[in-house]
């Protein structure tokens, strides 16, 4: 079997399909590729899963389906766009309508969402810090638990390098999905965070 990298096995492991054995990975990889895939025993995550990429004006929303033996489904995809010209209040309010109408009446198991690490001035992070607040309410009353991810783990567990561009990111969460289209920019950074959560979750 050809080597294979992490994104590689990742995809592989998803789909049901053989792993190469220790023996066949790169030099000083096995024990790294074991704890990057889990390959000690765990219970593969399934259900749904809606990550969230929370900015007030472009918060990104993806919805993955996973099931064990099978690549992930992504259901629905949505980029809320708020216009500047309407105050915050109102675009807090349409992130909140927005992140509802996808837990609303779905089987939605857990919502994951991506951690703000760096941001350029305290107004900044106010900002971000309001929209995120505002999706994580939703989960919070609609009973779903919530997760946070910062992004360095997020494109370690699906692309295998923390240092990963954006646009290697949407290449990579679109090969995983299987995707036929271009997704946005918000809209992969979601997909992202929800593969994130279901590569590395553990009961």
């Amino acid at each position: 079997m050809a080597r294979m990298n992490v994104r590689q096995m990742w995809a592989a492991k998803l789909a049901g399909k053989p792993l190469p054995a220790p023996s066949r990975l790169p030099v000083g990889a096995a024990a790294t590729a074991e704890a990057a895939l889990g390959l000690r025993p765990r219970t593969a995550f399934a259900g749904r899963v809606l990550g969230i990429d929370p900015s007030l004006r472009g918060t990104g929303l993806a919805l993955i389906e996973f099931a064990p033996g099978r690549a992930p489904v992504l259901l629905r995809c949505q980029t809320v766009r708020v216009s500047a010209r309407l105050p915050m209040a109102q675009a807090l309010a349409e992130i909140h309508r927005a992140v509802l109408a996808f837990l609303d009446g779905t089987e939605v198991r857990h919502v994951a969402l991506e951690q703000t690490i760096f941001v350029q001035n305290f107004q900044t992070a106010q900002i971000l810090g309001a929209a995120r607040g505002a999706a994580m309410a939703v989960a919070a009353l609609q009973g779903r638990p919530v997760f946070e991810y910062a992004p360095l783990r997020v494109k370690q567990a699906v692309v295998g390098a923390g240092r990963a561009s954006k646009e290697q990111m949407a290449r990579t969460v679109m090969a995983l999905l299987g995707h036929g289209r271009p997704l946005a920019s918000d809209e992969a950074d979601a997909a992202g965070v929800a593969l994130c959560h279901a590569f590395t979750w553990r009961e």
